[in-house]
């Protein structure tokens, strides 16, 4: 389950590791956790993008199983060397939980509230680049089981703008609308409360 490189954290968490049905090692809920706590820290090795690079070749492995995180654009935590519990928190296309950045650390919220036994799980959204097709989607596959699986850790792939219709002459009424966050490397690069979506490459714990 751990390798000599784990590190526990220091403060008491929520959570214990035991296989998942999602992908490998998982982590459980020990006790309610409420909407918007802030869970464990991602510990990592920092290291630059071109170490990163240089480490890890996800299409010449033939299985994905990295564990890298764009902190900055200049920095990467690796969390295949150096790392804690949180290295083992999966992915799903229904999440509950998402990674922010605080402080130049990356932290993991809670969503919304998560009771006991329940597997605590991120969109990993991992970054696509142009080259990416077909096979690039078999091997970052998704099987997080949500009705909304997009069978892919892939972030979603990014919409054409709508073409623009000709005005109707007649009245016309607001529609409300949501705002949403806008997109980045990973997931969301906004502030929130001196907190920021993380953006880059988050990978398959397995």
């Amino acid at each position: 389950m751990t390798s000599l490189t784990f590190t526990p954290s220091t403060k008491p968490i929520p959570f214990e590791l035991r296989p998942s049905s999602i992908q490998g090692t998982g982590a459980f809920a020990t006790r309610r956790i409420r909407k918007g706590e802030r869970i464990i820290e991602y510990v990592g090795e920092r290291i630059t993008q071109a170490d990163a690079d240089r480490r890890y070749d996800d299409e010449g492995m033939g299985r994905h199983h990295t564990f890298l995180f764009n902190l900055d654009p200049k920095t990467v935590l690796d969390a295949g060397t150096l790392h804690n519990e949180a290295r083992y928190i999966n992915h799903s296309c229904a999440p509950n939980c998402e990674a922010l950045i605080e402080k130049k650390r990356i932290y993991i919220f809670a969503l919304r509230a998560l009771e006991v036994g329940e597997e605590l799980v991120y969109d990993y959204a991992y970054e696509r680049t142009e080259d990416m097709g077909a096979d690039s989607e078999s091997l970052y596959v998704c099987r997080c089981g949500a009705p909304e699986c997009r069978g892919t850790i892939l972030a979603p792939e990014k919409k054409a703008p709508a073409r623009k219709k000709p005005v109707k002459k007649k009245s016309a009424s607001k529609s409300r609308s949501a705002k949403k966050p806008v997109k980045g490397k990973k997931t969301a690069t906004k502030p929130a409360k001196s907190k920021k979506s993380t953006g880059g490459r988050k990978r398959l714990a397995g």
